[in-house]
């Protein structure tokens, strides 16, 4: 507790001396209370889980990649444009555009994935390759994974986007642009 101490040094003499005030201020109960608060926000404060979006990479030795009807591959270029195609060999794609809003993107991945788990030799496992372009939009990759995780995509994978897939993307643009 606060104490003040108030003593006359002068011992009785008749010349009146002004008085020394000594303050003291005990700190203890104030540490005691500090710690006791500490511990009790630290004991009943729910710490937050971070939430992780499970990535599975493919496989970068072109071995087998499952059937191509099972497996959607999401190709981004710049000027928010995003293509697919279905295929197992590139060079046989049919290239289609798909808008890049996150509606579209979600329906798009809806159909796609009902068409999969309809398919007998899926097995239930629909996958989805996203592939884009150094100059694409780092906005539709998110807006992919986002529509991927709400839609219950459970295996993807982001790939770097292969020469042939380039140029495809050239041919569509260039046949788009006749």
């Amino acid at each position: 507790m606060a104490e003040i101490n108030s003593s006359n040094q002068d011992g009785g003499s008749k010349k009146k001396a002004s008085k020394k005030v000594s303050t003291k201020v005990d700190m203890t109960p104030m540490v005691d209370l500090a710690f006791l608060l500490i511990t009790f926000f630290m004991l009943t404060t729910t710490f937050n889980t971070p939430k992780i979006m499970q990535v599975i990479m493919p496989d970068k030795t072109g071995g087998d990649t499952g059937h191509p009807e099972c497996s959607v591959v999401l190709l981004g270029d710049k000027n928010d444009k995003i293509y697919w195609y279905q295929s197992a060999n590139v060079s046989q794609a049919s290239l289609q555009k798909l808008e890049a809003s996150p509606e579209k993107i979600r329906e798009f991945l809806i159909q796609k994935k009902r068409e999969t788990l309809e398919n007998g030799n899926c097995y239930k496992q629909f996958i989805v390759v996203v592939k884009f372009k150094d100059d694409a939009s780092f906005k539709n990759v998110v807006d992919i994974l986002d529509e991927m995780n709400i839609v219950g995509v459970s295996r993807y994978g982001i790939q770097d986007i292969t020469k042939e897939e380039i140029q495809l993307i050239d041919n569509y643009n260039l046949q788009a642009s006749k």
